[in-house]
């Protein structure tokens, strides 16, 4: 939550503080809260109060990478606010969570490098006045869960995540930006891949998920990248084999020779392939693996401070 007096109104003036019913949220749910507002010596008018949803994104800027603010969701909570000196208000919202909304904590693991974060922003006489985050703690969908368990199962071990701004082929992707999952892939591919990447992109009704592993040279060059692309509706994704599937998809692309093209490719498409997914000790297994060193991430104050602005990446 933060709590601060409005800059606008200078000393005397209301104080705000926003506070959510839970830190934790699941893509395609809603946060609930409150924005608290505490009259000052004086009646005081607020155009409108508005809330954001907040990621840091890192997109390609002359040759290099660099990480900035992104704006995903905007919400207008209340307009043209009155509160009178010594009143206190309190202005309840619930505000949507998009289903493509990055991951931040995988049970009760926060994951390196996310950061989700809802913003406060009140609008007094035409001039934003913003506030600090509140962060969320985005945990997986059961579907989400189901493939993040199978990359348990299969022995991955998770590396990092990050948020690249850009757009993925062949998925119905709505926001300017999409999350990669970076894991070292199981012992018995190393030495043939360097890393697997794996991205959700869910809808109401369907997961998507990509895959994309990094081969190593060897006797032929250059490995390139390899991609796999999967989509099920939620209640199948939760009953499909993601250990053989993935698996299977893994053997493949160890084994296949690479093209003379080094750069991207789609190697695999839509499988329809389908199965029972028994549950172990996969998901345990993977938090376990965060929990051992990776568990941590950045600190939402540093992370924000040290961030450009890359504009707004909202739905369209």
């Amino acid at each position: 939550m933060f709590k601060r007096m409005l800059s606008a109104f200078g000393v005397g003036g209301p104080s705000v503080d926003t506070v959510l019913d839970s830190p934790d949220a699941v893509p395609g749910g809603r946060i609930t809260g409150q924005v608290r507002i505490q009259g000052g010596k004086h009646e005081a008018k607020i155009d409108r109060i508005e809330l954001s949803l907040v990621t840091s994104a890192e997109a390609e800027h002359h040759d290099h990478e660099r990480a900035g603010a992104a704006e995903f969701h905007r919400i207008v909570v209340r307009e043209d606010v009155r509160v009178t000196a010594g009143e206190q208000l309190d202005v309840p919202f619930e505000l949507p969570v998009p289903w493509e909304t990055p991951l931040t904590a995988v049970g009760s693991a926060h994951l390196r490098g996310m950061v989700v974060g809802v913003r406060t922003e009140l609008v007094i006489a035409g001039a934003p006045d913003k506030g600090d985050l509140d962060p969320v703690a985005v945990h997986p969908l059961p579907s989400q869960e189901t493939v993040l368990d199978a990359f348990g199962e299969l022995g991955f071990q998770f590396h990092s995540a990050d948020v690249e701004v850009g757009r993925l082929h062949g998925v119905p992707q709505r926001l300017g930006f999409f999350q990669e999952l970076e894991f070292f892939p199981p012992r018995e591919f190393a030495g043939r891949i360097n890393e697997v990447e794996l991205t959700f992109v869910a809808t109401p009704q369907e997961l998507h998920v990509v895959l994309e592993a990094d081969k190593r040279g060897g006797m032929f060059g250059s490995g390139g990248d390899a991609f796999g692309r999967f989509g099920y509706a939620h209640d199948e994704a939760e009953r499909v084999n993601w250990p053989q599937l993935v698996g299977e998809w893994l053997t493949r692309v160890a084994e296949s020779r690479p093209s003379g093209y080094h750069g991207h490719h789609d190697e695999y498409g839509h499988q329809g392939h389908h199965g029972h997914h028994g549950h172990g000790p996969g998901m345990g297994a993977m938090v376990g693996g965060v929990a051992a060193g990776v568990v941590g991430g950045m600190v939402l104050g540093e992370v924000i401070d040290e961030m450009g602005d890359f504009g707004d990446f909202g739905e369209e």
